[in-house]
């Protein structure tokens, strides 16, 4: 089933051109978190007139697309009151927080207290978590609303979004395809205006996957960037998890992953690996792109190449360097991804078949079949994966920003990634330029570009290590050139 699946589109709104902040044409479940919190903080909206239009913006498409499983609807509205309370009270704007009153949503396997951190398992239904997780912590103590829980796979563990718990969330573009995953109740409920703001987290891909899929933006954040911790047991996990997973924002523009980053980056002691770092370094002597039109394996479709191209040619208007160009080992690249990832998946195996579906199970069983005949020696394993990020950080010198596809396939139909024939290659083929961010720890961005077929396109950009600035700089730059796709009101059939 890899490869290009098309379909008319019937329904929705037409993509827009993006509105300024104070126009009038434009509701606000429509508006950016920026926005609305620039609003909020200026007293030309209350926080309760905010969190009451997406609430009825939840009540009215939710029912078609299922994103969001759990609505704090008692508990947002007070939590605005307060809000408003706040700004009343504050004789700066500086006083607020940058989220001061600002509805946002939390995928269900971050911890949010008071509601359960279900990992989309019917047996961690009433899963409670005694404390929040950093990430949801620090939205939280920058004014943010939490408005609800969003759905996901089980576990985190395919490219689309359902499981027996909560059930399946569509695609508001067309409800045949996936809407991608993990993180797809997230990104359908930002692309269908019933949140600003949603966190999710990738291992492979998470929060870029559904982006690609929903049209919407999403950064995936250097390693130790922003601390990943919970207070349900496993407190601690694998190699594989500590070295590769993340947590990252999700939003309709660039300036609220910005924002975003900058509110949940930094130390925290929950999470050992996470450090303080710088959130922009030195400007590029020269800044330099490079697009990457072709992924070995693979046949990029003609949508992804023009949207490529057509980054390409943003960037170059405004005063970038363009080449085409390789980046270093991608085969090896992914093989090591998947040799670092199938460690911790085996020894998850035989657990997995207690909480899991039967297809998912299944589905782990067939992808830890890969690792039989591959003799891969510990040490070795490290060795390879450093030498790669080394290789990549040197190609990074010449290309501080590299832009390719986020996919190298176009969304594909539900539960393809299940076919018992088919699937397990599929995702790893749909992934082939969405792993080495994890692999190699660096940091990405998917951002929307056009739609084609009734399906948004999207691009995805790297850069180094700890250079977010730099993938936010050059998104930002091709978004300001193309028109907004999101939010649309579901197709529905």
């Amino acid at each position: 089933m890899a490869g290009r699946f098309t379909g008319a589109h019937r329904g929705g709104r037409k993509p827009r051109k993006m509105l300024l902040v104070n126009s009038p044409d434009i509701r606000l479940w429509e508006r950016s978190a920026t926005e609305l919190a620039a609003l909020i903080a200026a007293r030309e909206v209350s926080s309760r007139e905010v969190v009451a239009a997406h609430l009825a913006r939840i009540d009215e498409v939710n029912g078609r697309i299922n994103a969001l499983t759990v609505v704090l609807r008692q508990e947002a509205l007070a939590a605005a009151d307060a809000a408003d309370r706040g700004v009343s009270s504050s004789a700066l704007r500086a006083d607020l927080g940058p989220f001061h009153g600002v509805p946002i949503t939390v995928k269900e396997n971050l911890d949010c207290k008071g509601t359960p951190t279900t990992h989309g398992i019917p047996a961690l239904r009433d899963s409670l978590p005694w404390r929040d997780a950093p990430v949801v912590e620090r939205m939280k103590a920058a004014g943010a609303i939490v408005i609800g829980r969003t759905n996901l796979s089980e576990y985190g563990l395919r490219l689309d979004t359902a499981n027996p718990l909560r059930g399946r969330t569509r695609n508001p573009w067309n409800p045949g395809v996936t809407p991608g995953g993990s993180s797809g109740g997230d990104a359908a409920a930002l692309a269908t205006g019933m949140t600003p703001f949603g966190l999710g987290n990738d291992l492979a891909g998470s929060v870029r996957n559904p982006a690609y899929c929903c049209g919407i933006a999403a950064l995936k954040p250097t390693v130790g960037r922003i601390p990943r911790a919970g207070s349900i047991p496993p407190l601690d996990f694998g190699f594989a998890l500590q070295a590769m997973a993340v947590e990252g924002p999700m939003a309709r523009s660039v300036a609220d992953l910005r924002v975003g980053l900058a509110t949940l980056a930094g130390r925290h002691v929950r999470d050992p690996r996470s450090v303080d770092a710088p959130l922009e370094g030195p400007p590029p002597a020269v800044p330099r792109a490079a697009l990457v039109l072709s992924i070995p394996g693979v046949e990029l479709p003609a949508a992804t190449q023009g949207a490529i191209q057509r980054a390409g040619q943003l960037l170059a208007r405004a005063g970038w360097e363009v080449e085409l160009a390789e980046p270093p080992e991608l085969d090896l690249v992914n093989d090591t991804w998947l040799d670092l990832a199938l460690i911790d998946f085996a020894e998850m195996l035989p657990g997995l078949s207690m909480v899991v579906s039967p297809p998912v199970y299944r589905h782990m069983i067939r992808l830890c079949a890969l690792a039989e005949g591959r003799e891969v020696d510990n040490s070795a394993l490290h060795a390879r994966r450093s030498s790669l990020m080394r290789l990549w950080s040197e190609f990074l010198v010449r290309y501080p920003v590299v832009v390719g596809p986020t996919w190298t396939q176009l969304p594909w139909p539900v539960d393809a990634d299940l076919d018992p024939e088919t699937g397990v290659a599929l995702t790893l083929a749909t992934t082939r330029f969405i792993l080495p961010a994890n692999v190699l720890g660096l940091p990405a961005v998917a951002l929307p570009m056009a739609v084609a077929d009734g399906q948004p396109t999207g691009v995805q950009f790297y850069a180094d290590l700890w250079r977010e600035d730099l993938c936010l700089l050059a998104a930002e730059t091709v978004e300001s050139g193309v028109e907004r796709c999101v939010p649309i009101d579901p197709v529905w059939t």
